[in-house]
């Protein structure tokens, strides 16, 4: 009888052990999540642009304020700062900015200037990305692309406030023989700034002088708009003081070319860059950062035959 109590005791005491086990597993399933392998994730596609316009917070990251888009590649991280080159520098990835070791979803990253950020990353789904910066409550939303599929067109337009400013002067090389005369026939040298609202300096130098020897006429201010439902056009206005606006369809023809149409006059006119400014890293002199953007939209329709 002894024997029967004491082995119905043991038994008991191990089931109760083995229910409460139990439970403790259940309620751990509940509440854990499973880490996501951090490595694997920002190493699925060649490139991240960071959405700027998308944003979250008052801080922010300088390389990634900075960024087009960034790479992870086995343990370096590349960054596209400047949209001349954009697709070329780098096979594509841009410039080694820095080095990166990858937790449970964090990613350290030692960036060759701006010095060590640990930062959150959170896969919102396939194709984006959330890096959070904790100290300055900062979240900046990536897209992810392969590089055979990247719309690089794409990046040039919806950025072009910043292109125009990648090069200290743009020249004029071309004026098309089609088109009524008008006073900007006469401009040779155009200059960007963004100081605020963004204003412009021109001049009717000869083409082909040193840029130190240029001297500047005009100056007033410059708006770009976006052309509703049509993503590809731009439409520039220049605003000089006392002489009134003159009015563009505005193209990219490659890194270091854009097409201005005067539509008023049916006059195509090319400007190349010159003294080409590139971003490299916050240490250089340079203090170009991206801002959210928000153009404003003209209703028109495309006036240029391309």
């Amino acid at each position: 009888m002894k024997n029967r109590k004491l082995l119905f005791g043991i038994l008991f005491i191990g089931l109760l052990a083995s229910s409460c086990y139990t439970e403790v597993i259940v309620e751990d399933d509940l509440i854990s999540e499973p880490p996501i392998h951090t490595a694997l994730v920002l190493e699925s596609h060649d490139l991240w642009y960071v959405d700027i316009n998308e944003t979250r917070g008052n801080g922010e990251v300088p390389f990634l304020q900075r960024a087009f888009t960034i790479s992870f590649d086995r343990g370096i991280i590349y960054a596209n700062n400047n949209l001349s080159g954009l697709g070329k520098t780098g096979n594509g990835l841009g410039i080694d900015v820095g080095a990166y070791a990858t937790y449970s979803g964090q990613v350290e990253i030692d960036h060759d200037v701006d010095g060590l950020w640990l930062l959150e990353v959170f896969a919102l789904d396939y194709n984006t990305l959330e890096l959070y910066d904790s100290r300055s409550d900062t979240s900046y939303i990536l897209e992810g692309y392969q590089r055979n599929t990247f719309d690089y067109d794409m990046v040039f337009y919806d950025n072009i406030h910043l292109f125009l400013q990648e090069y200290q002067v743009w020249e004029k090389t071309y004026t098309s023989e089609v088109g009524a005369l008008n006073e900007f026939d006469e401009e040779n040298y155009l200059q960007f700034f963004n100081d605020g609202g963004g204003y412009f300096r021109s001049s009717v130098d000869a083409q082909g002088i040193p840029l130190s020897n240029l001297q500047w006429d005009y100056e007033g201010d410059y708006q770009v708009y976006d052309v509703a439902n049509d993503a590809s056009l731009k439409t520039l206005t220049l605003d000089y003081d006392f002489l009134g606006n003159d009015y563009f369809e505005l193209y990219v023809i490659n890194d270091s070319t854009i097409e201005l149409y005067h539509v008023s006059s049916g006059t195509v006119y090319e400007f190349k860059g010159r003294g080409y400014i590139q971003y490299l890293k916050s240490g250089d002199g340079t203090s170009k950062k991206r801002s959210k953007t928000n153009n404003p939209v003209m209703d028109v329709t495309r006036q240029r035959d391309m």
